[in-house]
């Protein structure tokens, strides 16, 4: 979505609601983070009003701006602000959420960066039993590192009998 807001502020440079919602996702990341350090499970109600007003009146004030075209094709920019309109309790998640829900998806990309490069470099893997025995390796070594064990004693663990598992979570 920030991506998307920075291509809206570079296409309409002089409107303001792309750069108020940037402004309330980040101080909502803030606040999510701050609550989550503290060991808290959401953030205090009164410390977000001021940034979910100024996300929600960011979009409906970049809706009237962008007002929806006739037929069934729309600009970018509307159907950005739709999509954060109708799906704000998933944007903000994060917020809802701060100890289970990052704000942006880089985890999962920097996932799938080391498969991606690897396919560019040898152009495939040689097999499928080589390609699932790869990325079974990688997923491994990423579970341990977000777990705060290195890659190291990770294989060490393997080879030496002790394989590390990830944490199970008790749902209540």
């Amino acid at each position: 979505m920030v991506r998307e807001l920075t291509a809206a502020e570079q296409d309409h440079p002089d409107q303001r609601w792309h750069r108020q919602i940037r402004w309330a996702l980040a101080e909502l990341n803030t606040q999510a983070k701050a609550a989550k350090d503290a060991g808290l499970a959401d953030i205090a109600p009164e410390r977000a009003l001021i940034y979910l007003q100024s996300y929600h009146r960011g979009v409906a004030v970049g809706l009237s701006l962008h007002p929806r075209a006739p037929g069934r094709k729309q600009s970018p920019t509307r159907n950005l602000l739709q999509r954060l309109r109708d799906r704000a309790a998933d944007v903000l998640r994060f917020a809802d959420q701060p100890s289970l829900v990052p704000m942006t998806n880089n985890t999962g990309e920097r996932a799938l960066r080391p498969v991606k490069t690897q396919v560019k470099i040898s152009g495939c893997h040689q097999s499928e039993a080589g390609a699932t025995a790869w990325l079974a390796v990688r997923s491994y070594l990423d579970s341990a590192r977000k777990h705060g064990l290195s890659a190291f004693h990770a294989i060490h663990r393997a080879f030496t009998g002790n394989l590390w598992m990830p944490p199970v979570a008790q749902l209540t």
